[in-house]
């Protein structure tokens, strides 16, 4: 009889990706290539705390059309321009409009400062 796991996937910031990384490099002597690599990243991109992140994700939902991958793309990213907000939603059906990309900069600019 053959049996199947389900994954399960969840959207993590990078910040909980160093933090988990970092946890991990605790428990255990030395990391895998792979993991020194992506904490190396999380280190250097990842301008917020957790705390920080998951509060500006959870502000940037309560906004019209940005949906949770969204939201977690503009907490990694912090963009600071119209056009890095244009980026994120290139390929998407959905574009927001000035003032919905106003919002979204507004958002990312006091949490940044905080």
């Amino acid at each position: 009889m053959e049996t199947s796991t389900e994954e399960t996937s969840k959207i993590i910031s990078l910040a909980e990706v160093k933090n988990m990384l970092k946890k991990i490099s605790k428990e255990r002597k030395e990391l895998l290539y792979e993991q020194k690599i992506a904490l190396e990243h999380a280190e250097t991109f990842a301008k917020l705390s957790a705390k920080q992140t998951k509060d500006l994700i959870t502000e940037l939902m309560k906004l019209d059309h940005v949906e949770e991958l969204y939201a977690y793309k503009i907490a990694d990213i912090l963009p600071r321009t119209e056009d890095d907000i244009k980026a994120i939603f290139a390929k998407e059906r959905f574009t927001p409009n000035d003032k919905e990309i106003k919002n979204i900069l507004e958002i990312v600019k006091k949490h940044s400062i905080e």
